[in-house]
């Protein structure tokens, strides 16, 4: 007979691996259907999760997904970036109940987020967030509600979209090329720029003073 628990939480990144080490995680997509059987949990939350969940899991449990917009505003893939690349500066994390269809689900809690500094800072506050929302939602301290409006839906970015175009490059404002290095940190494609048969891959950036500081690979 299947255990039963109250929640799983189910990571891959780094920094959510991290952040919620022995906390009924999971992390493997090609067992997650077997995983969850064995568990049974009542609430399975998924943070920064890259593939689609299948209907058989939903209709089965309380999925919950973190999304880095402010639903439903920006759905889809990459919401920090394609939010960044439009110079938008502060948002939301959303924790909504997942349904068929992307990120088109019920909306549990909100919390303001902001989109300043490096991708890591971001994923930081995005962590420390989610640690105070799931036992929240454990407890039942939220208002469950409808996504009001069309709202906006975004692609998932493609490496090649983390390339500078040279003849822009020099024309563009300081702070779109900042924002394009500082949201495109690992573990994502860097920003790149190519001149010939060389590409400078920009990482870890800083501006200040009117000048952008970072480090950088010639290839």
């Amino acid at each position: 007979m299947a255990q039963t628990i109250s929640y799983v939480i189910c990571a891959y990144r780094s920094w959510n691996l991290e952040a919620f080490k022995g906390n009924n995680l999971l992390s493997s997509k090609d067992t997650l259907s077997d995983d969850l059987a064995k568990l049974n949990p009542q609430w399975v939350f998924f943070l920064d999760w890259s593939w689609i969940i299948s209907n058989s899991i939903l209709n089965k449990y309380k999925c919950v997904c973190f999304h880095e917009a402010d639903l439903p505003n920006f759905r889809g893939g990459s919401p920090i970036q394609n939010q960044i690349i439009r110079g938008i500066k502060k948002t939301k994390l959303t924790a909504f109940l997942m349904k068929e269809g992307i990120d088109k689900g019920d909306i549990l809690l909100q919390e303001e987020l902001s989109l300043e500094g490096g991708l890591n800072e971001i994923f930081q506050r995005v962590v420390g967030l989610t640690r105070k929302m799931i036992p929240r939602i454990l407890n039942g301290d939220y208002t469950l509600r409808k996504q009001e409006g069309e709202g906006s839906y975004y692609e998932r970015r493609k490496p090649f979209q983390s390339e500078f175009d040279e003849l822009l490059f020099g024309m563009v404002p300081l702070e779109k090329i900042y924002d394009q290095i500082r949201m495109l940190e690992d573990p994502y494609p860097n920003a790149f720029l190519t001149i010939g048969e060389r590409r400078i891959v920009f990482k870890s950036a800083v501006m200040e003073n009117n000048k952008i500081k970072a480090l950088a690979e010639i290839i």
